[in-house]
Protein backbone atom coordinates (compact mmCIF):
# COMPACT_ATOMS: atom_id res chain seq x y z
CA UNK A 1 0.00 0.00 0.00
CA UNK A 2 1.27 3.48 -0.82
CA UNK A 3 1.88 5.86 2.09
CA UNK A 4 -1.18 7.88 1.07
CA UNK A 5 -3.50 4.90 1.35
CA UNK A 6 -4.25 5.14 -2.37
CA UNK A 7 -3.54 2.14 -4.59
CA UNK A 8 0.04 2.26 -5.83
CA UNK A 9 0.57 1.76 -9.57
CA UNK A 10 3.70 0.99 -11.58
CA UNK A 11 4.28 0.94 -15.33
CA UNK A 12 6.30 -1.56 -17.34
CA UNK A 13 6.78 0.22 -20.64
CA UNK A 14 7.16 3.95 -21.26
CA UNK A 15 6.26 4.04 -24.96
CA UNK A 16 3.53 5.90 -26.84
CA UNK A 17 0.56 4.31 -25.07
CA UNK A 18 1.97 5.16 -21.62
CA UNK A 19 1.28 8.83 -22.29
CA UNK A 20 -2.48 8.24 -22.47
CA UNK A 21 -2.52 6.13 -19.31
CA UNK A 22 -0.38 8.59 -17.38
CA UNK A 23 -2.50 11.56 -18.44
CA UNK A 24 -5.55 10.03 -16.74
CA UNK A 25 -4.17 7.89 -13.92
CA UNK A 26 -2.29 10.84 -12.47
CA UNK A 27 -5.65 12.65 -12.19
CA UNK A 28 -7.70 9.87 -10.53
CA UNK A 29 -7.57 10.42 -6.74
CA UNK A 30 -7.94 6.73 -5.83
CA UNK A 31 -4.63 5.69 -7.43
CA UNK A 32 -1.06 6.91 -7.14
CA UNK A 33 1.44 6.30 -9.94
CA UNK A 34 4.69 5.53 -8.13
CA UNK A 35 7.07 3.91 -10.61
CA UNK A 36 7.80 3.80 -14.34
CA UNK A 37 10.13 1.15 -15.73
CA UNK A 38 11.33 0.43 -19.24
CA UNK A 39 14.12 -1.45 -20.97
CA UNK A 40 15.27 2.08 -21.86
CA UNK A 41 15.65 3.51 -18.36
CA UNK A 42 16.32 7.01 -19.73
CA UNK A 43 12.93 6.97 -21.44
CA UNK A 44 11.31 5.80 -18.21
CA UNK A 45 13.01 8.61 -16.29
CA UNK A 46 11.81 11.18 -18.83
CA UNK A 47 8.20 10.03 -18.54
CA UNK A 48 8.42 9.99 -14.76
CA UNK A 49 9.76 13.54 -14.69
CA UNK A 50 7.13 14.75 -17.14
CA UNK A 51 4.22 13.38 -15.09
CA UNK A 52 5.56 13.89 -11.58
CA UNK A 53 6.07 10.17 -10.86
CA UNK A 54 8.53 9.79 -7.97
CA UNK A 55 10.49 6.72 -9.10
CA UNK A 56 11.76 5.12 -12.31
CA UNK A 57 14.19 2.36 -13.22
CA UNK A 58 14.29 -1.27 -14.24
CA UNK A 59 11.51 -3.86 -14.24
CA UNK A 60 13.27 -5.71 -11.44
CA UNK A 61 13.29 -2.59 -9.30
CA UNK A 62 9.59 -2.03 -9.93
CA UNK A 63 8.65 -5.60 -9.03
CA UNK A 64 10.60 -5.28 -5.77
CA UNK A 65 8.78 -2.09 -4.79
CA UNK A 66 6.38 -2.97 -1.97
CA UNK A 67 4.24 0.14 -2.52
CA UNK A 68 3.36 -0.87 -6.09
CA UNK A 69 0.19 -2.98 -5.96
CA UNK A 70 -0.93 -2.87 -9.61
CA UNK A 71 1.47 -3.31 -12.52
CA UNK A 72 0.54 -1.93 -15.94
CA UNK A 73 2.00 -4.16 -18.63
CA UNK A 74 2.46 -1.91 -21.66
CA UNK A 75 4.99 -4.06 -23.49
CA UNK A 76 4.69 -5.53 -26.99
CA UNK A 77 2.07 -8.27 -27.54
CA UNK A 78 4.70 -10.99 -27.88
CA UNK A 79 5.86 -10.39 -24.29
CA UNK A 80 2.50 -9.76 -22.61
CA UNK A 81 2.23 -13.20 -21.00
CA UNK A 82 5.89 -13.30 -19.91
CA UNK A 83 5.77 -9.88 -18.25
CA UNK A 84 2.33 -10.40 -16.70
CA UNK A 85 3.46 -13.74 -15.28
CA UNK A 86 6.51 -12.15 -13.66
CA UNK A 87 4.34 -9.47 -12.07
CA UNK A 88 1.82 -11.98 -10.72
CA UNK A 89 4.63 -14.12 -9.30
CA UNK A 90 5.91 -10.97 -7.58
CA UNK A 91 2.53 -10.65 -5.86
CA UNK A 92 1.23 -7.76 -7.97
CA UNK A 93 -2.19 -7.31 -9.50
CA UNK A 94 -1.85 -6.85 -13.27
CA UNK A 95 -3.45 -4.69 -15.91
CA UNK A 96 -2.17 -5.65 -19.37
CA UNK A 97 -2.61 -4.00 -22.71
CA UNK A 98 -4.44 -6.05 -25.30
CA UNK A 99 -4.29 -8.78 -26.30
CA UNK A 100 -3.90 -10.80 -23.13
CA UNK A 101 -1.49 -13.08 -25.02
CA UNK A 102 -0.99 -14.73 -28.39
CA UNK A 103 -2.07 -18.31 -27.65
CA UNK A 104 -5.04 -19.79 -25.84
CA UNK A 105 -2.82 -21.98 -23.70
CA UNK A 106 -0.58 -19.19 -22.41
CA UNK A 107 -3.52 -16.85 -21.80
CA UNK A 108 -5.43 -19.54 -19.92
CA UNK A 109 -2.34 -20.18 -17.81
CA UNK A 110 -2.18 -16.50 -16.94
CA UNK A 111 -5.85 -16.40 -15.88
CA UNK A 112 -5.36 -19.53 -13.78
CA UNK A 113 -2.21 -18.14 -12.15
CA UNK A 114 -3.99 -14.95 -11.10
CA UNK A 115 -6.83 -16.95 -9.61
CA UNK A 116 -4.45 -19.28 -7.75
CA UNK A 117 -2.56 -16.30 -6.31
CA UNK A 118 -5.71 -14.42 -5.33
CA UNK A 119 -4.75 -11.52 -7.56
CA UNK A 120 -6.75 -9.45 -10.04
CA UNK A 121 -5.95 -9.61 -13.74
CA UNK A 122 -7.37 -6.95 -16.03
CA UNK A 123 -7.11 -6.73 -19.81
CA UNK A 124 -7.53 -3.77 -22.14
CA UNK A 125 -9.47 -2.27 -23.71
CA UNK A 126 -11.29 -0.36 -21.00
CA UNK A 127 -13.01 1.95 -23.48
CA UNK A 128 -16.25 0.06 -22.80
CA UNK A 129 -16.17 1.50 -19.26
CA UNK A 130 -16.67 5.04 -20.56
CA UNK A 131 -19.86 6.97 -19.85
CA UNK A 132 -21.37 6.65 -23.32
CA UNK A 133 -20.76 2.92 -23.55
CA UNK A 134 -22.07 2.21 -20.08
CA UNK A 135 -25.21 4.26 -20.78
CA UNK A 136 -25.74 2.27 -23.99
CA UNK A 137 -25.19 -1.04 -22.19
CA UNK A 138 -27.73 -0.20 -19.50
CA UNK A 139 -30.23 0.90 -22.17
CA UNK A 140 -29.90 -2.38 -24.06
CA UNK A 141 -30.30 -4.33 -20.83
CA UNK A 142 -33.44 -2.28 -20.08
CA UNK A 143 -34.96 -3.26 -23.43
CA UNK A 144 -34.74 0.11 -25.18
CA UNK A 145 -34.24 -1.63 -28.55
CA UNK A 146 -36.16 -4.77 -27.63
CA UNK A 147 -34.39 -8.09 -28.07
CA UNK A 148 -30.95 -7.59 -29.70
CA UNK A 149 -30.75 -9.39 -33.04
CA UNK A 150 -27.76 -8.20 -35.05
CA UNK A 151 -24.77 -5.89 -34.88
CA UNK A 152 -22.62 -4.23 -37.52
CA UNK A 153 -19.13 -2.84 -36.93
CA UNK A 154 -16.57 -1.27 -39.27
CA UNK A 155 -12.96 -0.15 -38.80
CA UNK A 156 -11.09 0.65 -41.98
CA UNK A 157 -8.23 2.95 -42.99
CA UNK A 158 -4.86 2.75 -44.73
CA UNK A 159 -3.01 1.43 -41.70
CA UNK A 160 -0.87 2.59 -38.75
CA UNK A 161 2.32 2.90 -40.83
CA UNK A 162 0.97 6.28 -41.89
CA UNK A 163 1.60 7.72 -38.39
CA UNK A 164 3.52 5.21 -36.22
CA UNK A 165 7.34 5.53 -36.34
CA UNK A 166 7.75 1.85 -35.42
CA UNK A 167 4.74 0.37 -37.20
CA UNK A 168 6.37 -2.90 -38.24
CA UNK A 169 5.25 -4.71 -35.07
CA UNK A 170 1.63 -3.82 -35.93
CA UNK A 171 1.90 -5.97 -39.06
CA UNK A 172 3.62 -8.91 -37.34
CA UNK A 173 2.11 -12.10 -35.93
CA UNK A 174 -0.14 -11.18 -33.04
CA UNK A 175 -1.08 -7.81 -34.54
CA UNK A 176 -2.67 -6.62 -37.79
CA UNK A 177 -6.18 -5.14 -37.75
CA UNK A 178 -7.59 -8.28 -36.11
CA UNK A 179 -5.37 -8.22 -33.01
CA UNK A 180 -4.61 -4.49 -32.89
CA UNK A 181 -8.12 -3.08 -33.39
CA UNK A 182 -10.28 -6.19 -33.09
CA UNK A 183 -10.12 -6.22 -29.26
CA UNK A 184 -12.03 -2.91 -29.12
CA UNK A 185 -14.86 -4.18 -31.29
CA UNK A 186 -15.10 -7.76 -30.03
CA UNK A 187 -14.79 -6.71 -26.38
CA UNK A 188 -17.67 -4.28 -26.88
CA UNK A 189 -19.76 -6.96 -28.61
CA UNK A 190 -19.15 -9.39 -25.72
CA UNK A 191 -20.06 -6.70 -23.16
CA UNK A 192 -23.32 -5.95 -24.99
CA UNK A 193 -24.40 -9.28 -26.47
CA UNK A 194 -22.60 -11.91 -24.41
CA UNK A 195 -20.10 -14.61 -25.36
CA UNK A 196 -19.48 -15.64 -28.98
CA UNK A 197 -20.27 -19.22 -29.97
CA UNK A 198 -19.01 -19.47 -33.56
CA UNK A 199 -17.25 -17.40 -36.21
CA UNK A 200 -16.70 -17.43 -39.96
CA UNK A 201 -14.13 -15.14 -41.54
CA UNK A 202 -12.33 -14.28 -44.76
CA UNK A 203 -9.05 -12.37 -44.95
CA UNK A 204 -6.65 -10.92 -47.50
CA UNK A 205 -3.27 -9.20 -47.52
CA UNK A 206 -2.85 -6.40 -50.05
CA UNK A 207 0.94 -6.17 -49.75
CA UNK A 208 3.67 -8.61 -48.76
CA UNK A 209 5.99 -5.74 -47.78
CA UNK A 210 5.33 -2.24 -46.48
CA UNK A 211 7.61 0.70 -45.68
CA UNK A 212 7.83 2.97 -42.67
CA UNK A 213 6.36 6.33 -43.63
CA UNK A 214 7.32 8.51 -40.64
CA UNK A 215 10.10 8.79 -38.10
CA UNK A 216 13.84 8.13 -38.32
CA UNK A 217 13.33 4.87 -40.21
CA UNK A 218 11.25 6.39 -43.03
CA UNK A 219 11.52 4.26 -46.15
CA UNK A 220 12.66 1.13 -44.31
CA UNK A 221 10.83 -1.99 -45.57
CA UNK A 222 9.22 -4.53 -43.28
CA UNK A 223 7.26 -7.75 -43.92
CA UNK A 224 3.49 -8.04 -43.59
CA UNK A 225 2.94 -11.29 -41.72
CA UNK A 226 -0.84 -11.26 -41.16
CA UNK A 227 -4.09 -10.60 -43.04
CA UNK A 228 -4.67 -6.86 -43.30
CA UNK A 229 -8.33 -6.97 -44.40
CA UNK A 230 -10.81 -9.25 -42.65
CA UNK A 231 -14.55 -9.79 -42.65
CA UNK A 232 -15.85 -11.67 -39.62
CA UNK A 233 -19.33 -13.08 -38.99
CA UNK A 234 -19.99 -14.02 -35.37
CA UNK A 235 -22.92 -15.80 -33.75
CA UNK A 236 -23.61 -15.45 -30.03
CA UNK A 237 -24.55 -18.02 -27.42
CA UNK A 238 -27.69 -16.06 -26.56
CA UNK A 239 -28.68 -15.76 -30.22
CA UNK A 240 -28.06 -13.00 -32.71
CA UNK A 241 -25.21 -12.29 -35.09
CA UNK A 242 -22.63 -9.60 -35.79
CA UNK A 243 -20.67 -8.76 -38.90
CA UNK A 244 -17.38 -6.91 -38.54
CA UNK A 245 -14.96 -5.40 -41.06
CA UNK A 246 -11.37 -4.75 -39.95
CA UNK A 247 -8.95 -3.33 -42.53
CA UNK A 248 -5.56 -1.64 -42.89
CA UNK A 249 -5.95 -1.66 -46.69
CA UNK A 250 -8.37 1.08 -47.67
CA UNK A 251 -7.74 4.80 -48.27
CA UNK A 252 -11.36 5.44 -47.27
CA UNK A 253 -11.32 6.31 -43.58
CA UNK A 254 -14.32 4.79 -41.80
CA UNK A 255 -13.79 3.99 -38.15
CA UNK A 256 -15.99 3.54 -35.14
CA UNK A 257 -19.09 2.25 -36.94
CA UNK A 258 -20.96 0.28 -34.28
CA UNK A 259 -24.67 -0.43 -34.55
CA UNK A 260 -26.89 -2.88 -32.67
CA UNK A 261 -30.35 -3.71 -34.04
CA UNK A 262 -33.12 -5.15 -31.91
CA UNK A 263 -36.76 -5.95 -32.41
CA UNK A 264 -37.73 -2.33 -31.68
CA UNK A 265 -34.93 -0.17 -33.03
CA UNK A 266 -31.29 0.28 -34.03
CA UNK A 267 -28.86 1.81 -31.56
CA UNK A 268 -25.89 3.80 -32.90
CA UNK A 269 -23.04 3.62 -30.41
CA UNK A 270 -19.75 5.51 -30.03
CA UNK A 271 -16.45 4.43 -31.55
CA UNK A 272 -15.27 1.53 -29.34
CA UNK A 273 -11.73 2.89 -29.63
CA UNK A 274 -12.90 5.86 -27.54
CA UNK A 275 -14.66 6.09 -24.20
CA UNK A 276 -17.91 7.34 -25.64
CA UNK A 277 -18.43 10.38 -23.47
CA UNK A 278 -17.99 12.79 -26.34
CA UNK A 279 -20.64 11.18 -28.53
CA UNK A 280 -24.38 10.90 -28.12
CA UNK A 281 -25.97 7.45 -28.12
CA UNK A 282 -29.05 7.41 -30.34
CA UNK A 283 -31.75 4.94 -31.37
CA UNK A 284 -33.44 4.88 -34.78
CA UNK A 285 -37.08 3.80 -34.65
CA UNK A 286 -38.88 1.94 -37.47
CA UNK A 287 -40.74 3.86 -40.17
CA UNK A 288 -44.54 3.62 -40.20
CA UNK A 289 -46.23 2.10 -43.30
CA UNK A 290 -47.77 5.48 -44.08
CA UNK A 291 -44.26 6.97 -44.41
CA UNK A 292 -43.95 4.96 -47.62
CA UNK A 293 -47.54 5.03 -48.90
CA UNK A 294 -48.67 8.60 -48.17
CA UNK A 295 -45.79 10.56 -49.64
CA UNK A 296 -43.94 10.89 -46.36
CA UNK A 297 -40.49 12.47 -46.18
CA UNK A 298 -38.85 9.26 -44.93
CA UNK A 299 -37.00 11.22 -42.27
CA UNK A 300 -35.48 8.92 -39.68
CA UNK A 301 -36.98 9.18 -36.22
CA UNK A 302 -34.23 9.38 -33.60
CA UNK A 303 -34.29 9.10 -29.81
CA UNK A 304 -31.30 10.14 -27.73
CA UNK A 305 -30.33 7.63 -25.05
CA UNK A 306 -27.29 9.51 -23.79
CA UNK A 307 -26.14 13.05 -24.49
CA UNK A 308 -22.52 13.77 -25.35
CA UNK A 309 -20.45 14.83 -22.35
CA UNK A 310 -16.76 15.13 -21.42
CA UNK A 311 -15.10 11.74 -21.31
CA UNK A 312 -12.40 10.13 -19.21
CA UNK A 313 -9.78 7.95 -20.87
CA UNK A 314 -7.41 5.04 -20.59
CA UNK A 315 -6.99 3.99 -17.00
CA UNK A 316 -10.63 3.38 -16.06
CA UNK A 317 -9.97 -0.35 -15.99
CA UNK A 318 -7.05 0.16 -13.62
CA UNK A 319 -9.23 2.39 -11.46
CA UNK A 320 -12.01 -0.20 -11.16
CA UNK A 321 -9.36 -2.77 -10.19
CA UNK A 322 -7.99 -0.40 -7.56
CA UNK A 323 -11.40 0.20 -6.04
CA UNK A 324 -12.09 -3.55 -6.06
CA UNK A 325 -8.81 -4.14 -4.21
CA UNK A 326 -9.67 -1.61 -1.52
CA UNK A 327 -13.42 -1.95 -1.15
CA UNK A 328 -14.63 -4.93 -3.18
CA UNK A 329 -15.99 -2.78 -6.01
CA UNK A 330 -16.85 -4.10 -9.46
CA UNK A 331 -13.88 -5.39 -11.46
CA UNK A 332 -15.19 -5.41 -15.03
CA UNK A 333 -12.46 -5.69 -17.67
CA UNK A 334 -11.28 -9.07 -16.42
CA UNK A 335 -8.76 -11.61 -17.59
CA UNK A 336 -11.63 -13.98 -18.35
CA UNK A 337 -13.13 -11.46 -20.79
CA UNK A 338 -9.70 -10.90 -22.34
CA UNK A 339 -9.21 -14.65 -22.74
CA UNK A 340 -12.58 -15.06 -24.47
CA UNK A 341 -11.89 -12.14 -26.82
CA UNK A 342 -8.51 -13.68 -27.70
CA UNK A 343 -10.29 -16.98 -28.39
CA UNK A 344 -12.73 -15.19 -30.71
CA UNK A 345 -9.89 -13.53 -32.63
CA UNK A 346 -7.86 -16.74 -32.95
CA UNK A 347 -10.97 -18.57 -34.15
CA UNK A 348 -11.53 -15.80 -36.72
CA UNK A 349 -7.95 -16.15 -37.96
CA UNK A 350 -8.33 -19.93 -38.18
CA UNK A 351 -11.57 -19.52 -40.12
CA UNK A 352 -9.93 -17.10 -42.56
CA UNK A 353 -7.08 -19.56 -43.09
CA UNK A 354 -9.24 -22.67 -43.52
CA UNK A 355 -12.44 -21.33 -45.07
CA UNK A 356 -14.54 -23.10 -42.43
CA UNK A 357 -16.79 -22.08 -39.55
CA UNK A 358 -14.89 -22.35 -36.27
CA UNK A 359 -16.42 -22.95 -32.85
CA UNK A 360 -15.21 -20.68 -30.04
CA UNK A 361 -14.16 -23.02 -27.27
CA UNK A 362 -14.34 -20.62 -24.33
CA UNK A 363 -17.19 -18.72 -22.76
CA UNK A 364 -17.58 -16.00 -20.14
CA UNK A 365 -20.24 -14.90 -17.69
CA UNK A 366 -22.38 -11.86 -18.46
CA UNK A 367 -20.28 -8.74 -17.95
CA UNK A 368 -21.66 -6.44 -15.24
CA UNK A 369 -22.25 -2.74 -15.80
CA UNK A 370 -20.60 -0.06 -13.73
CA UNK A 371 -22.90 1.58 -11.17
CA UNK A 372 -24.85 4.47 -12.62
CA UNK A 373 -23.13 7.67 -11.58
CA UNK A 374 -19.69 6.04 -11.45
CA UNK A 375 -17.25 8.94 -11.01
CA UNK A 376 -13.55 8.31 -11.71
CA UNK A 377 -12.65 11.65 -10.14
CA UNK A 378 -14.27 10.88 -6.78
CA UNK A 379 -11.97 9.97 -3.89
CA UNK A 380 -13.29 6.70 -2.47
CA UNK A 381 -10.09 5.46 -0.76
CA UNK A 382 -7.75 7.48 1.42
CA UNK A 383 -4.99 7.47 3.92
CA UNK A 384 -5.25 4.73 6.55
CA UNK A 385 -6.40 5.81 10.01
CA UNK A 386 -3.62 6.81 12.38
CA UNK A 387 -2.82 4.31 15.11
CA UNK A 388 -4.87 5.05 18.22
CA UNK A 389 -7.22 7.46 16.51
Amino acid sequence: MSRSGRVGVGFIGAGMISEQYLTHLTRFPDVEVLFISDIDTARAAAQAAKHGVPRSGTVEQLLADDEVEIVLNLTLPATHVEVSTAALLAGKHVWTEKPIGLTRESARGLVDLARERGLLLGVAPDTVLGTGWQAAKRAIEAGVIGTPLTATTTMQYQGPDVFHPNASFLFAHGAGPLFDMGPYYFTALVHLLGPVAQVAAMGTRAQETRHLQVGPGTGQPFPVEVPTHLSVLASFEAGGQAQSLLSFDTPLLRQGVFEVTGTEGTMVLPDPNTFGGGHAVRVARPFAPTDFTDGGSLEQVWETVHEAEPEAGRGLGVLTMARAIRSGGVHVATGEVGLHVLDVMLASLESAQTGRFVEVGSSVDAVPSLPEGFDPFAATVGAPALSGS
